[in-house]
């Protein structure tokens, strides 16, 4: 049986903020192609895990490697040119600049050329109402644009791997559901995602694996379908608590 193809290797690590242990031994595998999802309730280390990631936040011990390099010195920019591109809790575009200025910027670690106009067009075919909005200031946007223009930002930097977190956060249903539609296209269009969610159920119905945190340690991890046919998953997750008679 072949080997699996790692794209990034998060190993061991003990993340502090002062005295608080935030990640404790924490690993992960993310395999080139997949959709993985780290589950969890609030302050579990999810975030903190994106930031490690994106080296934000630097561990204290453990190590991360991306296609088979250490990345541990590298800094957020760096990341990002060597293929790691985030989608930002809460969107954070830049609100006074318009759709199309936010989308450049995510591109502001390459030069400008053919590549840039293609993968604008990837981006206005994923996302039209995008490019219906391309000259209007990103901070009049409704929630659900501006997630979409903070995804397609992400994108404009040409990412193997992209880390998204919370990306269901303050929309709609329906725009939740439109957005993990097209997470799914652009994983099939060959970028890898590892994506941090609250929304177990969304989350799962895409993902090919996950991993569950509490209080930062990994308790859980495996098939997507197995950890939502999991009793604890399911309680804790997906809302089907139990009720006593009385």
């Amino acid at each position: 049986m072949a080997e699996p193809d790692i794209l990034l290797d998060f190993a061991g690590v003990n993340t502090y903020y002062g005295d608080l242990h935030a990640l404790k031994n924490v690993s992960y595998q993310i395999q080139r192609g997949e959709i993985i999802a780290l589950l969890g309730g609030n302050a579990c280390g999810k975030s903190t895990t994106m930031k490690t990631i994106m080296g934000v936040v630097k561990p204290t011990t453990g190590s991360v490697t991306f296609d088979g390099e250490k990345i541990d010195g590298l800094s957020p920019a760096q990341r990002v040119m060597r293929g790691i591109a985030p989608v930002l809790e809460a969107r954070r575009l830049f609100p006074r600049m318009t759709v199309f200025e936010n989308l450049e910027m995510g591109a502001y670690t390459r030069k400008r050329g053919p590549d840039f106009d293609e993968d604008l067009d990837r981006v206005y075919s994923l996302f039209p109402r995008v490019k219906e909005r391309r000259n209007q200031i990103a901070g009049t946007l409704s929630g659900g644009e501006q997630q979409m223009v903070a995804i397609g930002r992400a994108l404009m930097a040409r990412p193997r791997l992209l880390c998204m977190d919370e990306p269901s956060m303050g929309l709609s249903p329906l725009f939740v559901e439109t957005v993990f539609d097209i997470i799914t296209q652009i994983n099939k269009q060959g970028t890898t995602i590892f994506m941090v969610e609250q929304n177990a159920s969304m989350a799962l119905s895409i993902a090919h694996r996950g991993y569950v945190l509490q209080t930062g340690v990994v308790v859980l991890e495996g098939n997507a379908r197995e950890l939502e046919a999991n009793p604890l998953i399911r309680e804790a997750y997906l809302g089907e608590m139990k009720v006593d008679a009385e």
